[in-house]
């Protein structure tokens, strides 16, 4: 009776040298021979089950779980910077955080602690113009504004003293400002001319008191602007016979912040009147006679109705 001997795997002499070199490789046929006979099998049209396909595909092989895919070229992706540990923002990106009411702040305070610094950022930054100052007054005038307490008179001792110190700081801007727009500060007439107006009907603006000591500074802001108008005026007349004083309708702007401030400006008006002798009307024009200031204002008139040249003989 023959025994059964159980079949045994055979394998080339080539392989079991292989395989003797190499223990720990798989007693399996090799990945490239099974992979051909999985393909023939295919297309043979064998049946097989889905799950075995997918075993048997490539990119589940060991040798394709072992390769590292690389993106092509040109196609990498760059990650971000993440921060590690916290650190201060960088001088840039804390400057840009910064609104202009703390950068005023921070520049004052260093300034004040650095003479050197101080006197630089005078001579370097840029001349302020009549806009700016008239915009930084008008903050000033609505702080004062707001400070006004609801449901009570506006010149009541008590409203006065709910706004007393906004008024204060509105009033020492001011004292500031106007130094800073006369001569020889500022050369330009115009440009003087422009601020005065404009700080003159900000003290038009402000409130009459009931008590006559709350008036004194309303009364001492148009003193201090009508000798700054008369400043100006007098060297204005110095330059080319006081030709500038009669372009921009000054002398009626003058006028009638007189007339508002109840006179008080009468020595601005004064001082313009002996300066140019045209704000007098015609009387003045004919006691001054021949005089710069007449014979300039009568020449003006002249031009403006069409009369300058009339009753000069004509040359042959």
């Amino acid at each position: 009776m023959n025994s059964v001997i159980p079949s045994q795997p055979q394998f080339a002499p080539h392989l079991l040298q292989n395989l003797r070199l190499s223990p720990s490789r798989s007693l399996s046929a090799p990945t490239g021979m099974s992979n051909r006979l999985k393909r023939k099998a295919d297309d043979d049209g064998s049946s097989g089950d889905g799950d075995d396909r997918m075993s048997a595909s490539p990119s589940n092989s060991p040798a394709m779980a072992q390769r590292t895919i690389v993106p092509p070229a040109g196609r990498t992706t760059k990650r971000m910077r993440t921060n590690i540990s916290g650190h201060p923002l960088s001088l840039p990106r804390l400057l840009e955080t910064l609104s202009a009411d703390d950068m005023r702040t921070v520049l004052r305070s260093i300034c004040e602690r650095h003479a050197d610094v101080g006197a630089e950022v005078v001579t370097t930054a840029p001349r302020p113009s009549v806009a700016s100052a008239l915009e930084v007054l008008g903050k000033y005038e609505a702080a004062f504004r707001q400070a006004f307490p609801f449901g009570c008179r506006n010149s009541s001792d008590y409203t006065y003293n709910r706004v007393r110190q906004p008024l204060l700081d509105l009033l020492e801007a001011l004292k500031d400002f106007t130094p800073h727009f006369l001569p020889p500060n500022e050369s330009q007439t115009a440009t003087s001319f422009n601020y005065l107006d404009g700080a003159t009907e900000l003290i038009h603006r402000l409130p009459d008191w009931e008590s006559y000591l709350h008036n004194r500074h309303k009364q001492d802001a148009y003193e201090e602007i009508g000798k700054a108008w008369a400043l100006v005026i007098k060297e204005a007349a110095k330059r080319g016979g006081g030709i500038q004083l009669q372009y921009g309708g000054w002398d009626q702007k003058l006028a009638k912040h007189n007339e508002v401030s109840g006179g008080r400006m009468q020595d601005a008006v004064n001082e313009l009147r002996s300066s140019i002798g045209w704000m007098g009307g015609e009387g003045a024009s004919a006691s001054h006679g021949m005089s710069a200031g007449g014979d300039i204002s009568s020449i003006r008139q002249q031009l403006l109705n069409g009369t300058y040249g009339r009753g000069y003989p004509m040359r042959a």
